[in-house]
């Protein structure tokens, strides 16, 4: 098709780079899966290691999870067909609120329909105009678009460099005093699995009188006493003011949270457009979440097993002579550095039978291209060593090791 450079569909058109890297056979993304038991998959009917997902406690197979969610079909249908605002709100929904509540220790909870809808709902609805919302360079996309949004609203968008609070106190001391001021960050960066340093954080944030919300899409059941969160990691619970999370990953359904104040949860849920206009969450994934939770609750061992996985996959990396980013999650990066040296070792680590996550630029910065692996609860030490192996074999292939 001929498009002239400035048709609105001459960019999708031109993007010819996923076709190229599919024509060379080392295309990593899209992959189906046709069967999932959680450390091991099928796809392309072989049987395949999983070290990409955020599954953490590997619940998405556990029996009781799918029977809950079974029997809520059975019992509610298949969807609410409304929103929470109208038609759409089941005991369901009040009772894992409550439940998620009383967990992450915060006064109230509300559900939304995915995590990546909880961060645009609750930070474009707090943050209005002549107020600021502050955001770690390196956070989710899920913020950074909540940010824009609010910005689109007439409040004012501005970052810090990852990690560094004496950025942030260049930001905030810069504002109006008397403004109206939100700092988000995440309490386990999704890409690197860092968890925030919470306590230099809130030093700075208390200082200038913000308030801060904390995403824990990725620190949920991974880290802190009980894997109640980063809050509880650092002991700082009363001082964080929001926490948000996800079902999609510990919680093996899908949807989000956020918990904090009973008079701020009550704001949101009755101004914030991404609930009063989108479909509630459907009764199988609240009762999946429900179950998880059970789960969670009842055996915390699990948690400390999820933790003994990684602690060995990150001693067994830089053993094999890998550099990884260091960091306490369930989220182990190898670094690899060259983009198509990246696609070439994923292809090798799949024919070896290994699936994990090739990230490259922009997602991560350049000549940081890496691995992303990361673990669960349910990884036996057969699937540990052999994830090891593949990796050890395809490195000194590849001239890495």
């Amino acid at each position: 098709m001929d498009l002239k450079e400035n048709d609105l569909f001459y960019k999708c058109y031109a993007f010819t780079r996923a076709d190229e890297v599919k024509e060379m056979g080392l295309y990593p993304y899209f992959r189906p899966i046709e069967d999932n038991e959680g450390p091991v998959v099928q796809i392309e009917g072989r049987k395949i290691i999983m070290a990409g997902s955020n599954n953490y406690l590997g619940l998405t197979a556990h029996p009781k999870v799918k029977e809950a969610a079974i029997n809520a079909i059975n019992k509610y249908g298949t969807g609410c067909s409304g929103s929470r605002y109208l038609t759409g709100t089941l005991d369901l929904h009040i009772e894992l609120e409550k439940r998620l509540a009383k967990f992450m220790g915060y006064e109230a909870c509300l559900l939304f329909s995915t995590g990546f809808q909880t961060n645009l709902g609750v930070i474009a609805t707090l943050v209005q105009k002549g107020d600021y919302v502050i955001s770690d360079k390196e956070n989710h996309a899920s913020i950074i678009t909540g940010c824009l949004l609010a910005k689109g609203a007439y409040a004012e968008f501005l970052r810090y460099k990852h990690g560094d609070f004496e950025d942030l106190e260049k930001v905030l001391s810069q504002l109006p005093e008397d403004s109206g001021k939100l700092v988000v960050t995440d309490g386990v960066f999704s890409v690197t699995g860092e968890i925030v340093n919470l306590p230099e954080l809130l030093d700075v944030v208390k200082k200038y009188n913000a308030r801060i919300l904390v995403d824990d899409a990725h620190a949920v059941g991974v880290i802190g006493p009980g894997g109640k969160g980063t809050a509880h990691y650092w002991g700082r619970i009363e001082d964080v003011d929001l926490t948000m999370g996800t079902f999609s990953k510990t919680f093996a359904s899908l949807g989000g949270f956020v918990c904090g104040p009973e008079r701020v949860i009550n704001y949101l849920k009755h101004h914030s457009p991404a609930i009063i206009f989108s479909a509630s969450p459907t009764p199988a994934s609240c009762a999946a979440a429900l179950a998880a939770l059970d789960i969670l609750e009842q055996e915390p061992e699990l948690v400390q097993k999820l933790r003994r996985n990684s602690d060995k996959m990150r001693k067994g990396f830089k053993e094999l002579g890998f550099k990884i980013v260091e960091n306490e999650s369930a989220i182990v990066p190898v670094i690899i550095g060259d983009v198509e040296l990246s696609f070439i070792f994923w292809r090798k680590l799949f024919d070896n039978g290994v699936f994990v996550n090739a990230f490259i630029p922009p997602g991560v910065p350049p000549n940081m291209s890496m691995m992303r692996t990361s673990y669960m609860a349910t990884h036996e030490d057969e699937h540990l060593d052999k994830i090891l192996e593949v990796f050890a074999k395809v490195g000194k292939e590849l001239g890495l090791i």
